[in-house]
């Protein structure tokens, strides 16, 4: 009897691209959406659909019956929010509390859970599993992953289910029903909406080659384990416009210039109040740049290469593709 695999967050950017990935394997595929206008893509891919909510319990045992692997890969990926406790937070970690009991009562064998380099402690570069969590407690969001990510492991042994963890970096490319935060950021590098460097960098790395170390996680990943899905090395933001400029010069993109910190502090101040009165994230908040200004987000991968055969194309090639089918089918065709 074939095994049964179920994605949560299907309709997702990683959601989607893994559910293809394990229907071109031929396996038996259940894609669980929230929203009922997401159904028809799953569908169309030819997977069993379900609609599931990680905050509602009952939805997870209704679903969960007959299913043997679940790839927990729904969350709430807000950077900003008017109650950011309650709707990012108490989201994610309560959510993970309630995808372990229901698969714990209805006896699911292996969890590959989706954390995020988020969990990771940036004080010892490159950041690498061993040396633990983020230390930083400034943002509800990774607040959010550090403690999901420890949940998931705690739960995966009191209720003795084989759970991996992958923790990606920022995931970026095709194929997308919305954009993602990622995408999001190479479609203002394609729009030219880059207009300072905020020494802010980047880790771009191919949502398909997540999918595929999420699958490599499930087949071969050792329980209690943590692997980092990402690059080596970081990309500034200069550099990611430089690349979209080069493969498109038509579109004539300028290099932005870096901005002094103590400017892009006056800049978020101003953004909060803005937020505050239009209830729109801000471009800039300061504990971002408290957090990761002048970190260059480079990770020690050898654990996933070793244990998963993780091998990702370059943080160049993912851009470049990804540029290519943002300008192709959101820049100019689709809003947001």
């Amino acid at each position: 009897m074939k095994e049964i695999s179920l994605v949560t967050g299907a309709n997702g950017h990683l959601g989607y691209n893994l559910c293809k990935l394990l229907i071109d394997k031929g396996e038996h595929v259940i894609a669980t959406y929230r929203n009922p206008k997401n159904k028809q893509i799953l569908i169309e891919l030819g997977c069993e659909t379900m609609q599931l909510d990680i905050t509602d319990k009952s939805s997870m045992l209704t679903a969960f019956k007959k299913v043997h692997n679940i790839y927990a890969v729904a969350a709430s990926f807000k950077m900003w929010s008017k109650n950011p406790k309650k709707d990012i937070y108490e989201n994610n970690v309560e959510g993970t509390r309630k995808l372990f009991e229901a698969a714990n009562e209805t006896e699911i064998k292996n969890i590959v859970y989706v954390s995020s380099v988020a969990a990771l402690n940036f004080n010892k570069l490159p950041a690498k599993e061993i040396n633990g969590y983020n230390l930083d407690r400034r943002n509800w969001y990774y607040n959010s992953k550090n403690d999901s990510d420890k949940l998931a492991l705690q739960l995966g042994k009191k209720y003795n289910i084989r759970t991996v963890l992958i923790l990606p970096a920022a995931m970026i490319g095709n194929k997308a029903h919305h954009l993602s935060y990622s995408n999001r950021l190479v479609k203002q590098i394609l729009n030219g909406e880059m207009v300072a460097d905020t020494n802010i960098t980047l880790n771009w790395i191919d949502v398909k080659d997540v999918a595929k170390g999420a699958y490599a996680a499930m087949k071969k990943g050792k329980d209690g384990e943590r692997y980092i899905l990402a690059n080596e090395k970081h990309t500034s933001i200069q550099e990611s416009v430089s690349i979209a400029a080069n493969e498109f010069p038509e579109l004539n993109l300028k290099t932005p210039p870096k901005i002094p910190k103590v400017l892009l502090y006056i800049i978020a101040f101003f953004m909060k109040i803005g937020s505050s009165v239009t209830g729109k994230e801000p471009l800039l908040q300061k504990e971002y740049i408290d957090m990761f200004y002048g970190l260059k987000q480079d990770y020690d991968i050898s654990k996933a290469k070793q244990e998963l055969n993780f091998n990702p194309k370059s943080s160049k090639k993912a851009l470049i593709e990804a540029l290519h089918y943002i300008k192709n089918e959101w820049n100019f065709k689709k809003s947001e």
